[in-house]
Parts: structure tokens; C-alpha cells; sequence
């Protein structure tokens, strides 16, 4: 090579460290900024919903507050945005937010094209229907002709496409943009049947003043695993939030719950309890945070059951059952790697 290029090609290098090296990563940026801002829906019962006190509350807001209580030791350091079904993705990829804690199912598009990753699975779901009981319908299959609302942007409208089609059912599509509009436009009339995730259904019929007036269809016509996302390319926080959802996880399998996560770890025998909750190894120096991050999201929160049962459980007006979601050890598919 020409000597007389070399310094040229050595400064373009040290000018692409310099600028690689100035960009600030999301885990920074939150610690920097001191709290975390939060993508989520416009509101749905059970998984996030505002209470009397204009407070966010549920399911999905628990993942945020894991997250920013991990981070940055309080979970209460959380901004929300609310996303729409259109709005959710361009919201997360411009950098608005930091995390997406809504209910948003993972495909290989949204994965791949849109170039968001998903960091696991908080719930296990399915597209199902639900009709006013006065109309006699027992089965999806009789509802050819009739008139589905149902949320735009989502990945409901082409289950619901599919599904008639393969069917060879005829229907009229009702276009809405929020949950909020959803129900008042069934429950005005607008639409004889209302689609999207099962437990969607079941919240938004816990919100109706006869709930047993109205009846969730037995056909689960798709695969719909929910999570949190983040954007590609900071490896870094994909991992946080990744395993903030699996410390959850792994808290309910060992039995670490929010009243004895403060006790357990130098109670128990259980070396994966010990360094899942910081007592032995530097598993959170790992990736930039402290070694009882986890023992932080868990003492927060709960762990994934005791968010689970809290928010939509059979003893919330919502009653879902867990299901898929039960963990591994009791017959359900929630599962996640073993921390060592």
C-alpha cells in the first residue's frame, strides 16, 4: 500500500471510533435521563389502565416498572406514552421510548422488516370473538355476513381475512383505531362481533355493565405471543429487558416472591437463587447494572405470577385462567433459560 494514504486511512478510523464511541446506549441514556420511558397501549383493563387516581396500573405496566426498578432502583421512575396500533412501532424505532410493554405479538415482519426485537413472552394468546348472547351464535363458523370491528395496524386483520377466506364466510369490517373506540362502537351497535386477542376480549368485557350479556366464542383462530420489544442494535438493553422478563419468570418457578425476596437469598441452599438475587457472582456487572437488579424488579413487582393474578387472574373481574401461561413445571410452555 501507498505510505502516503496511511495517515489518512488511520484518522477515518479513529474518526469512526470517535463518533461510534460518542453514541450513547439506551442503558446510558436511561441512567443519564433518570427514568425510563415506557411505550404502551391507550388503555385496556387489567393489562394498562389509569386508576381513580389517574395512576397507570396492570399487566403491561408491571414490565415497565421491572424494568425501570432494575435499572434504576425505583419503579416508579417510568413515563408512559401511549401507542396505538398504527403509531406503537414508529413511536418505539424513533427513539420516543425506550421499551414497547403493550400487547404486540411477535412475527417475523415486525421482527425482521420493521427491525425491532422481541425479548421474550409475556403472554400467551389467541384471536378469538365476541358477541352480544341475544344474537344465538355458539360458533365463529356462523358468522358469515356479519359486521367485525377490529383494531387497524394489528395483526388481527389478516387472521381475520385468513380466517373467512378459508371459511369461504363473507364479513364487513369495521375499522377502529383504539380499544376505547372498539367497545363503545360495539356496544353501540356499530358491529355485530368484536375480534382481537382473546384476553383483549375478556377485559373489555369485564368493563360492561352486564358482562354476562355478551359471550367470548370458543374458536381461538391464531398464535398471538406478546412481549416487550426494544430496537435492533443495542444488544445491551435487549438484554436488561430480556432478563428482567425471565428473573420474573425464574422468581415463580423458585418460589422468590415480592414479601420474602428480602429474606430467601440467605435462607436458601439454591445456588441459581443466590446469584439471580446478587448474593454470589457479578452477574449484573455483566451487562451495567448492579448485582441485585433483579432481587430490585422482583421486591417491585412480584414475580410473573403474582403479576399475573393480581391484574387479569380468576379472581379479577377479567378471570383468565393461566393456561399456556402457567409455568413449565405445571403443565404450561412459560419457560425461561436457567440463570447461570
Amino acid at each position: 500500500m501507498n505510505k502516503r494514504y496511511i495517515p489518512a486511512l488511520v484518522g477515518a478510523a479513529v474518526g469512526l471510533a470517535f463518533a461510534s464511541g460518542a453514541s450513547a446506549t439506551t442503558l446510558e441514556e436511561v441512567k443519564a435521563r433518570g427514568n425510563l420511558n415506557c411505550g404502551i397501549s391507550t388503555g385496556l383493563t387489567g393489562f394498562a389502565a389509569t386508576d381513580e387516581a389517574g395512576k397507570w396500573k396492570g399487566f403491561d405496566i408491571d414490565v415497565c416498572r421491572a424494568v425501570a426498578a432494575a435499572v434504576l432502583g425505583d419503579a416508579d421512575k417510568v413515563e408512559y406514552t401511549t401507542t396505538t396500533g398504527k403509531t406503537r412501532f414508529t413511536v418505539l424505532r424513533s427513539g420516543e421510548v425506550d421499551l414497547l410493554a403493550r400487547n404486540t405479538t411477535w412475527t417475523y415482519s415486525r421482527d425482521v422488516d420493521l427491525q425491532l426485537t422481541f425479548v421474550g413472552v409475556n403472554y400467551y394468546d389467541g384471536q378469538g370473538f365476541m358477541v352480544p348472547k341475544s344474537l344465538g351464535v355458539t360458533s365463529a363458523l356462523e358468522l358469515s355476513g356479519a359486521s367485525v370491528c377490529i383494531q387497524t395496524g394489528t395483526t388481527t386483520e389478516l387472521n381475520l381475512a385468513d380466517y373467512f377466506r378459508t371459511n369461504n364466510m363473507d364479513y364487513e369490517p369495521v375499522p377502529i383505531e383504539t380499544n376505547e373506540e372498539a367497545r363503545k362502537g360495539y356496544l353501540a351497535g356499530r358491529c355485530d362481533v368484536y375480534t382481537t386477542d382473546a384476553s383483549g376480549l375478556a377485559a373489555t368485557r369485564a368493563t360492561f355493565d352486564n358482562p354476562a350479556d355478551h359471550v367470548v366464542l370458543p374458536e381461538i383462530i391464531s398464535k398471538e405471543p406478546l412481549g416487550p420489544l426494544v430496537r435492533h442494535g443495542d444488544d445491551q438493553w435487549g438484554d436488561v429487558v430480556r432478563w428482567v422478563l425471565n428473573a420474573l419468570i425464574i422468581a415463580e418457578e423458585k418460589g422468590i416472591t415480592k414479601a420474602n425476596v428480602g429474606t430467601i437469598a440467605g435462607e436458601t441452599k439454591d445456588p441459581e437463587i443466590k446469584r439471580l438475587l446478587g448474593v454470589e457472582g457479578d452477574y449484573g456487572q455483566m451487562f451495567g447494572l448492579d448485582n441485585d437488579w433483579a432481587a430490585k424488579a422482583i421486591a417491585a413487582v412480584g414475580n410473573y405470577g403474582e403479576i399475573f393474578e393480581s391484574h387479569v387472574g380468576t379472581e379479577t373481574p377479567i378471570g383468565l385462567s393461566r393456561g399456556l401461561n402457567e409455568l413449565w413445571t405445571k403443565g404450561g410452555i412459560l419457560y425461561a433459560p436457567p440463570f447461570r
